[in-house]
């Protein structure tokens, strides 16, 4: 098992090493990073491009706040020992920082698991408070860079008028509609961003997230859950029509944009960070089936067929144009790098 997770590392980081030797970040070379949300799938492949970083002599030093930095170092081992790491322990609402200053911080510990998404006053509440302790106790630190990891959610329902959603785009979900707490709540955290930058806190660079493929992808969401189903032979389960639109980013190229986001985008300013290519659920699926298991069975277990289709699909262009930034790695390859995580047998 140890072997597996190494083998997942190393293929990890050959995939980092690519993009970043052809998009280099020598400006955070020697800088001092605070880092919240280091323990799930966004956290992991931002020490994994952070570790590439130092490979190549950048000095990079990071202190991540985790609740359970030593159960996140069991189930990730190649994060153990490395010298330009260390952990806080605590949650986000309520940690204690070592002395020193701080040049740059990523602020990313947001629950979006079902499990948080079921009591959402609480979600709420825990994502205000965050933000507010993450201000509070940078606020005398040194910072010069900020990155507030937002989400797509911020905009609500994507109407089917506009084929995809750019910054500029002043949407948001119902407020009276509780299933739009973490949209809101990013949104929010955005706002106390801007409100806070003063003299002592920069303005935050905010990436507004949108769909991901990669190693670690949480379990429930719909790439994870047709990989897994092709794998056991199928059939791959869809549960709805089929029909919603999404666009993926793979992990690596995510922690690049990130990375590039805290080194070079403009404080005050958002950014959409996603895929730029429209595919449908079904049709991932179908991709899915034909990369991992030719003729398994894909089971559509249907909804209703004329209710309006469900886009969840990001305007990249002021990454692409500002910052060089681009969905570098093809979809095919994100689905082979991703089942061979998810499967013993093709490690």
């Amino acid at each position: 098992m140890q072997q597996a997770r190494h083998s997942i590392f190393e293929t990890a980081c050959g995939d980092l090493r690519v993009l970043l030797d052809r998009h280099p970040l020598p400006e955070l070379a020697g800088i001092r990073l605070f880092a919240t949300g280091c323990t799930g799938f966004f956290g992991y492949w931002l020490l994994a491009a952070l570790e590439c970083l130092n490979r190549n002599g950048q000095a990079i030093e990071v202190v991540a706040l985790s609740r359970e930095p030593q159960a996140f170092l069991d189930r990730h081992r190649e994060f153990r020992g490395l010298p330009w790491l260390s952990f806080v322990q605590g949650g986000v609402a309520d940690f204690d920082l070592p002395g020193g200053r701080f040049d740059g911080v990523i602020h990313g510990a947001t629950d979006s698991s079902p499990h948080a998404a079921a009591n959402p006053s609480a979600l709420l509440t825990a994502m205000i408070d965050g933000m507010r302790q993450v201000l509070d106790v940078l606020a005398d630190r040194g910072c010069q860079r900020f990155l507030l990891i937002s989400s797509g959610a911020v905009y609500g329902n994507q109407p089917a008028s506009i084929s995809a959603l750019s910054e500029d785009d002043g949407l948001a979900g119902d407020a009276m509609n509780p299933a739009n707490a973490y949209g809101a709540g990013k949104r929010i955290m955005e706002m106390l961003c801007a409100c806070g930058a003063d003299t002592k806190l920069p303005a935050p660079v905010v990436a507004r997230c949108f769909a991901f493929l990669g190693p670690h992808l949480p379990a429930h969401l719909a790439p994870a859950q047709f990989l897994r189903n092709a794998l056991a032979g199928g059939p791959i389960v869809l549960r709805g029509d089929g029909s919603p639109l999404r666009s993926y980013l793979y992990a690596a190229d995510l922690a690049v944009w990130l990375l590039t986001l805290l080194a070079r985008g403009s404080a005050g300013r958002a950014y959409n960070v996603g895929g730029s290519e429209a595919i449908s659920v079904g049709d991932l699926a179908r991709v899915i089936r034909d990369t991992v298991a030719p003729g398994a069975a894909i089971d559509i277990l249907g909804a209703d067929i004329g209710a309006p289709r469900h886009r969840y699909l990001p305007d990249t262009r002021r990454a692409r144009e500002e910052l060089g930034l681009e969905a570098w790695t093809p979809l095919p390859r994100a689905i082979v790098r991703m089942a061979a995580a998810l499967d013993p047998a093709s490690r």
